[in-house]
Order: C-alpha cells, then structure tokens, then sequence
C-alpha cells in the first residue's frame, strides 16, 4: 500500500518541478516578448479586472507633453490642442525574470489583457479622431512598473470675454480622474510635481499663442460630482436620486489650465491702424475752403464707404453676441466721427451760402474767429447799426447822431462766410482733440481688462 503512494508522490513533484523549470524556461535569453507576456498574463496567474495587489492606493503618475496647438480662427473659443498623455503605474504581477535580455516588454499588443486606469476627461469639449491606428504605447519594466502613453487631440470649448474682444485672453481647462475608482483605490498625481505642462521641441501652434499653463488638483467646487437638487420630470416626479447618487464620492482628480491670447497685432495691422486713417482723412476737409463742394464731398463720402466695407469685412468673422464688445465701440465711435466730419460740411456750407443780414460786407482780410470792434468802413464811420427810439421797431435809416434823442448802438452781424470760416477753424481743434482722447481712454480701458485677467 505504501509504494503505490510514494509513486503518486513523486509523479507530483515531478510535475511541479516540470512546470518550474517552463517557468523559468520562458524568461531565458531569446525568448520573445510576446513570449513572456503571454505567460505573465496566463489566466491562472493574472486577472485584468483585478486591480494591482499593492498594500497602499494605486498610484498613477501623471505627466503631458504637449505636441500641437491651433485655433480654427483668431475671434473662435474652441481651440485644438494635441499631446501625449504618459500614465505610470506600479504592478508587482508583471515582474519577471532578469534572465530576459529585454529592459521592457513591448505589450501594445497585449492592450486589451493588461489592467490600466481607467482615465475620464471631464470639462473638455470633444475627442478628434486620431489619424493613425496606433496612437498609444504600452511598455512593462522588469521590477513590474507600467509605462503608458497615449496620444489625445482635444477641441477644448474655451472661456472668454467677448465683451472685450479682442483684448481679452480666453482661457481653456481639461481635466482627468478615474471614472468609477475612489482615491481610496486609485490616486492621481502629477509625475514629479509638475506644476506646468512639457513642450515637445516640435510644438506646433496655429492661429493659437499660448501664454501660461498650469497643473493643479481639480477644484471641487465646480466638481460634476457635487450633491445638487434633482429636478423633475415632465409628470412632476422627482429626478432619479439614484442616478446622481452613484456618481458620489471622493474621486482622484487632475486639471490642466491653458490660457491664450490674440495676435493683437493681427487686429492693429487690419482693424485699428486703417480705423485711425480713415477717421483722420476726414479731418482733412477742415482745411479746405468752405465753397470746396467736389473735394470735401468726396473726402467725406469715401471714407465712410472704406470704413463700412473694412468694418463689414472684419465683422462678418467675428462670434455673434448679444452684449456691447469692444468692436462695436470702435465701429460705432469711429463712424459717428467720420459721419459728423461730413455734417460738419453740411452746416458750414449752409451757413456759407445764406444771406447776410443788414447787407454786411464781407473783407477776405478779417479775422474769422474774432471780428474787429473798431473796424470803420470809407466814410470813417464805425462799423455799427444804430437804432433808436423815435423809429420804434422799424430799421432805422438814417447815419447815427441825426434825429435820435436817445440812440442804441449795435455790433454790426457777423456776415455768414465769417461764420462758416469759424466754424472750420473750432473742427480743425475739436475733432482731432475729441478722437485723440476716445483713442487714449479706449486702448486704456480695455488694456487695464487684460491686465487684470494675466493677474488672476
């Protein structure tokens, strides 16, 4: 009875020891590895669903390396940026043998049996298809530490001010945290304490300039996960608390921070330097004379249809608001200078062309601002309409000092080519002045915006 068993025993240890050697067997010198991986991830030995057997929380460093940045155009809040997202891990069921000439497995093809984090993107916008197959990498190290990299292209739904267009700097935030596991199992932290994003030396921007970036924990504040009231349904019933519930808890969570800014030189080369032109051309209507009907027409009709095909031109491209932005202002400031420059003309060609009162001479020598008090006409008789009291309302006709008990003496009219002349000389001070201070408290105003928003 006792040598059948001791026959049992042994065929045991030999089978034991059998599958020890084509243990150790797998890990020596030319074995593949695809070889390796596929012993180490045996499904008697390794179960994906499980996670890592590590006495502490999983811990999962993070780092980006950002690739490319682009804008679909200068006034949009959506903003494309590619980078490579690098996770690594611990896990002790992967180690294997230093008998192995690998340094690292090559698992990309063991993607869908090894376990990974299971990393969500919150506050994004949308995903942009890769446009080759393989845009991640999977590589195991021999003390079981899992380096994984994966490339993401992301439409980023920005923040911005509008109102301020385009001085204002719109600033885009993604975030990442593990979708179902507590911080409990998995944490996440930045490789190395981060606090800003890696540049690839090939960064490639477009219509996209990047001024600062920031890594950081997420804020819960805003977090998606917070407690909030439900609403009701269509019926009145109560929403579905459970639904909300399972999202509850203590969840691992990473931010990224982007903040751009516009090519502000773009808008002064195309928008604002030819907006100053246009407006101080139609000063130039002030210095001509007063009766120059085909020239200050054309000066001022010209440019009023140069700004409006600028201005329409531009603002076709620009995001559709329902507030007041600073383009408007521009436009609508700038337009309203040019149209009174025009109106300007108007009145002065009014006034020119009117009849003079009490047939005042007009002397081409006169000053047009200030008219003389003392001027006397041939007769060496001052300049003066005299009225007195035995005419009653009635002009009087007669020279002064004849007839008149009590006389009025009156400053002759001003003639109306003087008026009109005057009229010019208080444009040529009041219109420059006048866009000059718009121009200082406009550049200003929203300048002091953009300082205060880089500060925060």
């Amino acid at each position: 009875m006792g040598q059948p068993w001791m026959l049992v025993r042994a065929a045991a240890i030999l089978l034991v020891t059998r599958q020890t050697l084509a243990l150790s067997d797998i890990f020596e010198d030319g074995k593949s590895d695809k070889e390796i991986l596929d012993n180490l991830l045996r499904a008697t030995r390794y179960d994906k669903r499980l996670l890592p057997p590590v006495q502490e929380t999983v811990k999962v460093d993070v780092s980006v390396l950002l690739l490319s940045l682009a804008s679909p155009d200068e006034s949009s809040l959506k903003y494309e940026v590619e980078f490579l997202l690098q996770q690594q891990w611990f896990d002790p069921r992967l180690k294997y043998s230093n008998q192995s000439r690998y340094d690292f497995l090559n698992a990309i093809h063991h993607h869908n049996d090894i376990w990974l984090p299971d990393t969500y993107f919150i506050m994004h916008g949308d995903f942009k298809d890769p446009l080759i197959p393989m845009h991640f990498s999977l590589r195991i190290y021999r003390n079981g530490t899992v380096f994984y990299s994966m490339r993401r292209h992301l439409i980023l739904s920005c923040q911005g001010h509008l109102n301020i267009f385009p001085f204002d700097d719109p600033e885009c935030s993604f975030s990442l945290e593990s979708i179902s596991y507590e911080m409990k199992s998995i944490k996440y932290v930045w490789k190395n304490d981060e606090d800003v994003l890696k540049k690839s030396s090939s960064l490639a921007t477009l219509n996209a300039y990047l001024i600062k970036n920031q890594t950081s924990e997420c804020n819960h504040k805003n977090n998606w996960r917070e407690d909030g009231n439900v609403p009701a349904d269509e019926d009145g019933h109560p929403g579905c608390d459970l639904c909300q519930k399972q999202f509850k808890g203590n969840y691992s969570c990473l931010g990224v921070r982007l903040i751009f800014t516009r090519d502000r030189a773009f808008y002064f080369t195309t928008v604002f330097i030819p907006g100053i032109i246009l407006v101080t051309s139609s000063f130039i209507t002030f210095w001509l004379e007063w009766n120059a009907v085909p020239a200050r027409v054309m000066i001022g009709v010209t440019t009023m249809l140069n700004f409006f095909t600028t201005s329409n031109g531009f603002r076709s491209t620009l995001p559709v608001v329902s507030n007041l932005t600073a383009m408007n202002v521009w436009d609508g400031v700038c337009m309203c200078f040019i149209y009174a420059s025009l109106l300007e003309f108007v009145c002065v060609n009014y006034v020119g062309r009117k009849r003079p009162l009490h047939n005042v001479v007009y002397r081409p020598g006169e000053n047009p601002v200030i008219q003389g008090d003392k001027k006397r006409d041939s007769t060496g008789v001052a300049n003066e309409i005299v009225s007195c009291t035995n005419c009653g309302p009635n002009p009087c006709t007669h020279t002064a000092n004849n007839g008149c008990a009590a006389e009025v003496r009156k400053k002759e009219p001003p003639h109306p080519i003087r008026v009109a002349k005057t009229i010019d000389v208080i444009a040529r001070i009041t219109f420059p002045t006048a866009f000059a201070v718009f121009l200082i408290f406009f550049f200003y105003h929203y300048s002091s915006y953009t300082h205060s928003d880089s500060q925060k």
